[in-house]
């Protein structure tokens, strides 16, 4: 990645960035949690239990063709109805849709 004169940049295109930033460490964030749990689910197997019986929880909301929000993970959008606002403005900070899938 090449260098970025900041000095360079309007007001705008620097709020643009700051936003584009948030959004890259909450998904950065997201991916090492989500990392971290599947070396927790995979060492649960490994011993005979599932994640859930190891830390008694069990899953409530099903995974699959869902989306996550990279700012805040425990908001989630089916894909289906209305898109959410965080969506909206994940798109328009330039994320897809296949990178929000859970």
């Amino acid at each position: 990645m090449g260098a970025i004169d900041i000095d360079a940049l309007s007001r705008e295109e620097l709020e643009e960035l700051q936003t584009k930033i948030d959004v890259a460490l909450a998904a950065l964030e997201r991916r090492r949690r989500l990392d971290a749990l599947a070396d927790l689910a995979k060492r649960a197997r490994e011993l005979g239990y599932t994640l859930g019986e190891v830390t008694g929880v069990s899953k409530s909301q099903p995974r699959a063709n869902r989306y996550a929000n990279p700012a805040n993970p425990d908001e989630f959008w089916c894909g289906r109805g209305r898109k959410p606002r965080w969506f909206e403005q994940a798109m328009a900070a330039g994320w897809a849709p296949e990178e929000l899938l859970i």
